[in-house]
């Protein structure tokens, strides 16, 4: 069952990775979202024992709360901190046109002479299609 736990964590965790090294900013949110709920089945995944509920009189064997409690704290502050990114990334798409890394660095002559190549490729497409 461990095993299953951490080929889970993994995937998750390479996925996210992954994600995080692309220039879309989207892309980017969906990593860290995809690296916290690796963290979260981490913490869950050690906390795997059997056992009674921990309610007095204790029994012999009690299962750990504490991992539950953890995972359950992290996934509200991932929460939290997933809404703050797209925050940010709605304010970046709106003032600056750009949903990609790469465009933030560009000065306004380039963001203006991209645009008119986009838009040439599009009346080119358009000639073509009809």
């Amino acid at each position: 069952m461990k095993l299953a736990f951490a080929l889970a964590v993994a995937v998750l965790f390479g996925t996210g990775v992954h994600q995080l090294l692309q220039r879309d900013l989207v892309r980017v949110v969906v990593g860290f979202v995809l690296i916290s709920h690796s963290a979260v089945l981490t913490l869950l995944a050690s906390g795997l024992t059997r056992g009674d509920a921990p309610i007095y009189p204790l029994p012999k064997s009690v299962s750990d709360p504490l991992p539950q409690a953890m995972a359950l704290t992290a996934l509200v502050i991932g929460l939290a901190v997933v809404a703050l990114l797209l925050t940010l990334l709605l304010r970046i798409a709106r003032a600056y046109r750009v949903y990609g890394m790469h465009e933030l660095g560009e000065t306004e002559a380039e963001r203006e002479e991209r645009l008119r190549e986009e838009a040439a490729h599009a009346r080119a497409a358009e000639r073509e299609a009809s």
